[in-house]
């Protein structure tokens, strides 16, 4: 417990009413010091006696860069307590908004960390938005209460160790699929011809979106979105994608490796990856599509063995002279694979900022 500057001051005028006293006598003590020292003695005792609150951090899903996600804490006091909230906030996150209890006081310090002077009471919720910043895994936290009395004068701090873990894809880049494009011919190759039409089936959380049939949606606005299924629709092929890149050059990297990657799994072909940092096995579905992209969320700088490379069927580099991607001995700069960046996200017509964003399983095209 520590006297805020008002406190101070009051501990000040205090003394100098004990000095006025011994000078003039105690009739200046009686008019001054009494009601001050009962107004300290009440805060002083009113700030011990407070309880620490009780808090408890909800999760924060994954997102990439750019995207949007609130953060949420749950404050159980005992007893109504004046408190300033603050949850530090590192460089992986920007605080975009502010939302606490009724009537709170909010604000963003000179550090970037949230704020809310209000008074706790029961349960009361602290909650700000942020923009994810920068590649990586990130933590949000830890967060610091600090009490006061209600007059002011002192002032305890409780420290909250816990923090909240803020995981941040790269950016992904849809790539071009128009008919003679760089990988259009590797996917078709590994994948095989499609065996002939089965039926049409509802959609369902996680399936690709290349197999939504978008007549039938066309025809059925109102309706959910159907998927065609085939009668081999299992045998899909496989890639390996060998990934390394240059010192200061990994996030370059982790958004090409993670845009090849995306694409073949969208394309119904299971990709395996080996980076400085990892290696991971081959697979499919939206589990393993988040495995890899918590991977290239956390890629490191490094270079591979040559037969790393060499067993890998796609090589993603990064170096001072731009990003390259070479398939099948063709080295292709990443930025010819990516689709036109004038429109609004379909695959002729790509904007830079485009990802295709996965929550919950379901895939979303922004």
């Amino acid at each position: 417990m520590r006297p805020t500057i008002r406190g101070w001051t009051a501990v000040a005028v205090v003394a100098l009413s004990f000095a006025m006293a011994w000078e003039f006598g105690p009739r200046a003590l009686n008019a001054v010091v009494t009601p001050l020292l009962v107004v300290l003695v009440v805060g002083a005792l009113t700030t011990v006696r407070a309880t620490r609150p009780e808090v408890r951090r909800a999760p924060v899903s994954p997102g990439f860069v750019d995207d949007r996600r609130t953060v949420e804490l749950t404050l159980e006091s005992a007893s109504a307590v004046s408190a300033t909230v603050r949850d530090a906030v590192g460089e992986g996150a920007a605080v975009t908004a502010i939302e606490s209890v009724s009537g709170a006081e909010t604000g963003i310090d000179e550090s970037g960390a949230p704020t809310a002077t209000t008074t706790l009471e029961g349960d009361d919720r602290f909650e700000y938005a942020v923009r994810l910043a920068r590649r990586g895994d990130h933590r949000l936290g830890p967060l610091t209460i600090t009490v006061t009395d209600v007059f002011g004068l002192f002032r305890r701090r409780f420290d909250y160790a816990e923090t909240t873990s803020l995981l941040v894809y790269p950016r992904v880049h849809e790539l071009r699929t128009d008919p003679g494009s760089d990988l259009r011919t590797f996917i078709e190759r590994e994948r095989g011809d499609r065996e002939e039409f089965d039926h049409l089936r509802e959609y369902q959380r996680g399936d690709s979106l290349r197999d939504v049939h978008w007549k039938s949606a066309a025809k059925r606005p109102d309706a959910d979105l159907v998927v065609t299924e085939y009668a081999a629709d299992e045998e899909a092929g496989s890639a390996t994608i060998a990934a390394e890149c240059a010192p200061g050059r990994d996030d370059e990297l982790a958004t090409a490796v993670a845009s090849v990657a995306t694409h073949l799994l969208e394309a119904d072909v299971s990709v395996g990856v080996t980076a400085p940092n990892g290696d991971y096995p081959s697979g499919a579905g939206s589990a393993h599509r988040h495995t890899l992209l918590s991977a290239f969320a956390v890629l490191e700088a490094g270079e591979l063995e040559d037969e790393q490379r060499r067993a890998a069927d796609i090589v993603v580099r990064a170096g001072d002279d731009g990003t390259t991607v070479v398939v099948d001995g063709r080295s292709i700069p990443f930025d010819r694979l990516v689709g036109d960046r004038r429109g609004n996200g379909r695959p002729d017509s790509t904007s830079e900022t485009t990802r295709t964003r996965y929550d919950g399983g379901s895939a979303v095209v922004t």
